[in-house]
């Protein structure tokens, strides 16, 4: 990945009235990197993506995307390399999948002639493009959806709470996309509350709160900081499982412990903190704090 970041986010904070949506984040998204910003509805999730699309301006701090000014009057040409698929997606419903995805490319300015390998990537059939999106399920809307925001090749992605609502080999498709992006060199930013389906995608996890961010990292560093107990899970050879708590750093001495002195094991498996686990514990924190 390149050390320039694709998104930088400096001091911004963004005000309605008394009540801040955000307050003082910093934040730089890298070419090809995958982020999940998580937190509850309320958090400042949406506020900060509507201040990287330049939906919004800041009341302090910066935005820069690809380089610019994402809510000047000049930045026609950052928007055209920028996806959104936003939580609520509401198209037309008396026009075809074709229909829609023309018309995304028009407002874009792209052409239209990647549109059916856009249609073959999300996996929407040719008979299904033909029909009224009015017909579509809810997991042929969100396909359509990522579509649209794949018009153009962006580089930056913004995808908030993308697999609301799919079945499992519809989500697993989904990510699959977001790992070829990733693998391409698009900036990834995912928001979503379905926290351990995250776990294997991202990069990195942000976690925001009351508009501030509280953790900043990948697993690895979220669980450093945390300090959160791993399980020693065991499963003896009656089939019974018996599990204990550990710090982390003394969990190979545990094991050893317990084989030297515990039952006879049939296996054992050592159990991370979960993200779900770790985003509680960051919440608990700030708000101790």
């Amino acid at each position: 990945m390149s050390d320039m970041p694709t998104i930088r986010v400096q001091g911004i904070s963004k005000r309605y009235g008394d009540a801040f949506a955000v307050r003082e984040v910093d934040l730089d998204l890298a070419p090809g990197e995958c982020v999940a910003m998580v937190g509850h509805n309320g958090a400042g999730k949406s506020s900060l993506i509507k201040l990287m699309l330049g939906l919004t301006t800041p009341t302090a701090g910066s935005v820069r995307v690809l380089g610019g000014d994402p809510a000047s009057a000049a930045a026609s040409h950052i928007r055209r390399q920028v996806g959104f698929l936003p939580e609520s997606v509401a198209f037309h419903p008396s026009m075809t999948g074709r229909e829609t995805l023309d018309f995304y490319a028009r407002l874009k300015s792209v052409p239209r002639g990647g549109n059916d390998a856009l249609f073959e990537r999300v996996g929407l059939e040719p008979a299904a493009v033909k029909r009224r999106v009015g017909t579509y399920s809810k997991g042929m809307r969100q396909r359509l959806a990522l579509a649209q925001a794949l018009l153009g090749g962006p580089k930056v992605l913004f995808l908030d709470e993308p697999t609301t609502g799919l079945d499992p080999a519809l989500r697993q498709s989904f990510y699959e996309i977001v790992r070829d992006l990733r693998d391409a060199g698009t900036t990834v930013l995912l928001c979503s509350h379905a926290l351990t389906e995250l776990e294997g995608q991202a990069d990195r996890v942000v976690v925001m709160n009351r508009g501030r961010k509280v953790a900043d990292g990948s697993l690895a560093t979220l669980r450093g900081l945390a300090q959160l107990p791993v399980r020693i899970r065991l499963t003896l050879p009656s089939g019974e499982v018996v599990e204990t708590a550990c710090a982390n750093d003394d969990k190979v001495a545990t094991v050893r412990r317990i084989a030297c002195e515990g039952p006879e094991i049939a296996d054992i498996e050592v159990v991370q903190p979960s993200l779900d686990e770790m985003y509680a514990h960051f919440l608990r924190r700030e708000a101790a704090e």
